[in-house]
C-alpha cells in the first residue's frame, strides 16, 4: 500500500471512530431519554394506584442508570479512541521507519566504501521503491568500482607490455647504428643487412605506437571511419602485394586467392579494413616457429557476405585461449608473448573494427599445424528506386 494512501486511511480511521462512538453515544442517550419518558408517563399512571414515595425512589433509580452508561460510554469512547490512534500511529511509523533504518545503514555502507550488501525491502510505497532505487544504484556503483579496477589493471599491463616491446626494436637498432659506427658493417652486404634491419625495426616500432594512438580512440569511441564503395578483387589483391613485400624480408611465403566474380562490392573503410589483415598477418608472423613459414589469404563468395580467410603455419592455438583471443590484453602464453612482444590488443582492434562494419571474426586452429582467422563484410548491393 502507498504511503500517502495509508496515511488517508489512518486519518479517515481517527476521524470516523470517534464520530461512530459519538453517534453510538447519542443514540444511547436517545434511547434512555425514551425509556426514562416511558417510565415516567408509568410512574404517573402508577401514582393513582401506589404509593408516592415508590415513584419518587424508582425515578431517582433511573438517573444514576443513566449517569453509570454515560459515564461507561465516555470510558469506552475514550479507550477505543486512543487505541485507534497508536494503531494507525504504529502502522504509519513502521511503513516509514523500517525501510529508513535499512537506507541509513546502507549510506553508513556505502560512506565506509562497502558496496558488499544487499539492500532487501518488500512492499510497494514509495518508501519501498526508494529502497529499490537505492539498491540499483549501490549495483551500479559496484559494476563501476569493479570496472575501474579491471580497467587500471589493464592500463598497467598495457603500459609494461609497450614497454618492453618498444626496448626491444630500439635496443636493436640502437646495437646496428653502434656497428655502423664503429666499422663492423665493413661490406656492402652487411651495411645493407644492417640498414634492412634498422629499417624493419623501426617500422615495428611505428605500428606499435600506431596501435596504441588506435587503442586510445577505442576506449572513447572515436574511431574516425570513412565508407566508401571498394572493389573486393582490386582492393584485396592491393593487400596481398603490400603484406607480401613485408612477408618476403622475414621469409615467409604469401599465396593469395580470389573466388569473388570481379564486380561484386563492399562497403567498408578501406584503412580500417587494411590495419585488420596487417593486425592479423602481424600475429602470424609473431608466432610462426616453422623453418618455411607459410601465409594464404583466399577470398570467398558467401552469399550476401565476402568471407576473407587468413591461415598460416605456425604453432597453432590451444583450445581452451580460441574462445578468449580477441578479448583485450589476453595473453595465450605469458612467457611466449614477452619473448616474442606484443601488446595484446591487436586482436581486440581486429573485433571492433569488423562490429562497427557490422561483420564479425572468429578463429580455427590446432596446435602445431596452425590458424586461420576470418573475416566476413556485407555485399554492396544496388537498392531499385519504384
Amino acid at each position: 500500500m502507498k504511503l500517502r494512501t495509508r496515511i488517508i486511511v489512518g486519518f479517515l480511521m481517527i476521524i470516523l471512530v470517534p464520530l461512530l462512538l459519538s453517534a453510538a453515544t447519542l443514540h444511547g442517550f436517545r434511547e434512555s431519554q425514551n425509556r426514562n419518558m416511558e417510565k415516567a408517563k408509568e410512574s404517573q399512571e402508577a401514582s393513582y394506584d401506589y404509593d408516592y414515595g415508590i415513584t419518587i425512589a424508582d425515578s431517582e433509580s433511573s438517573d444514576d442508570g443513566i449517569q453509570i452508561m454515560t459515564k461507561d460510554l465516555f470510558v469506552s469512547a475514550l479507550v477505543i479512541l486512543v487505541f485507534t490512534g497508536l494503531s494507525v500511529g504504529l502502522w504509519i511509523y513502521r511503513s516509514v521507519a523500517t525501510p529508513l533504518v535499512k537506507l541509513r545503514k546502507a549510506t553508513q555502507n556505502i560512506k565506509e566504501g562497502n558496496l558488499d550488501f544487499v539492500l532487501d525491502v518488500e512492499g510497494t510505497d514509495e518508501f519501498s521503491e526508494l529502497c529499490r532505487d537505492f539498491e540499483e544504484m549501490r549495483r551500479r556503483l559496484k559494476e563501476s568500482a569493479e570496472e575501474k579496477i579491471i580497467l587500471d589493471k589493464e592500463n598497467k599491463e598495457l603500459i609494461s607490455n609497450i614497454s618492453h616491446d618498444l626496448k626491444t626494436p630500439i635496443t636493436a637498432v640502437k646495437g646496428y647504428v653502434e656497428g655502423i659506427m664503429d666499422g663492423v658493417a665493413d661490406t656492402p652486404e652487411k651495411m645493407d643487412r644492417y640498414v634492412r634491419t634498422i629499417y624493419n625495426k623501426t617500422n615495428e616500432m611505428d605500428h606499435l605506437i600506431n596501435e596504441l594512438t588506435f587503442y586510445s580512440k577505442i576506449d572513447t569511441n572515436r574511431i574516425p571511419y570513412t565508407f566508401s564503395k571498394l572493389n573486393v578483387d582490386d582492393y584485396f589483391s592491393d593487400c596481398a602485394e603490400e603484406v607480401g613485400l613485408e612477408l618476403e624480408t622475414r621469409g615467409i611465403q604469401l599465396y593469395y586467392a580470389n573466388y569473388v566474380d570481379r564486380s561484386v562490392q563492399v562497403i567498408a573503410d578501406g584503412e580500417q579494413i587494411r590495419r585488420v589483415i596487417h593486425n592479423i598477418i602481424g600475429n602470424a608472423i609473431k608466432y610462426m616457429d616453422k623453418e618455411k613459414g607459410v601465409i594464404q589469404i583466399r577470398v570467398k563468395d558467401v552469399g550476401d557476405f565476402v568471407q576473407v580467410e587468413i591461415e598460416d603455419n605456425g604453432k597453432g592455438i590451444a583450445s581452451k585461449d580460441l574462445s578468449f583471443i580477441f578479448d583485450r590484453f589476453y595473453r595465450t602464453d605469458v612467457s611466449r608473448n614477452s619473448s616474442k612482444g606484443g601488446s595484446g590488443i591487436g586482436l581486440s582492434i581486429v573485433r571492433k573494427i569488423m562490429e562497427d562494419h557490422g561483420g564479425k571474426v572468429w578463429a580455427t586452429s590446432r596446435e602445431g599445424i596452425g590458424t586461420i582467422m576470418y573475416f566476413v563484410l556485407r555485399k554492396y548491393q544496388e537498392v531499385p528506386m519504384k
